[in-house]
């Protein structure tokens, strides 16, 4: 598959990325032919990515949030990370950016953590997802379907939601991910 000419955005926060849910994903659009973009909630130049609890190394930013707007790109993806999503969620600019693509029916990537944004978005109703683990409760509360499966691409809602529990999908999400981008 080929993702010639597709700009790709990758949503995060300052900090709390974890590392692997970034640069993997963000390989194989590469790879794929694809344009990633690094979005950032703030004004920072650089964010701040985790090997788990450990500092990782810093990422460039492309452009923040606050200057984006979902119809510049063909995809989303939203890593995870604890912190990262945690921050994502309480950042209105960042929730509805993320929100826009669902609505109009772009494809939308997510592991870990990463649904919490989208559970503040209110666009997983009616959707099958899985995440990691203690995020369950959280999107059946908001309407989900939780499953407990390497990768799901829920085509059920405007646009399909590809999503994955944790680092160790990463091969099954990368591929997932590049096949519905």
């Amino acid at each position: 598959m080929s993702l010639d000419k597709k700009k790709i955005a990758f949503l995060v926060a300052s900090e709390g990325i974890e590392q692997v849910e970034l640069t993997e994903p963000w390989k194989a659009v590469v790879q794929a032919g694809g344009q990633p973009v690094l979005v950032a909630s703030g004004d920072g130049a650089t964010v701040q990515a985790y090997n788990h609890l450990d500092k990782g190394d810093t990422f460039d930013v492309d452009l923040p949030v606050s200057r984006a707007g979902a119809e510049d790109y063909d995809g989303l993806v939203l890593p995870g990370g604890v912190a990262n999503p945690d921050a994502l969620r309480t950042d209105p600019t960042a929730v509805a950016f993320a929100k826009a693509f669902v609505d109009v029916g772009k494809p939308v990537a997510v592991i870990c953590h990463g649904p919490w944004t989208l559970i503040e978005a209110d666009v997983v109703r009616g959707r099958r997802v899985t995440s990691w683990p203690s995020l369950q409760t959280d999107l059946r509360n908001a309407g989900a379907e939780w499953v407990d499966e390497e990768v799901v691409v829920c085509t059920g809602g405007p646009g399909p939601i590809v999503s994955s529990r944790n680092p160790d999908d990463l091969p099954a999400f990368t591929k997932a991910m590049a096949d519905v981008f």
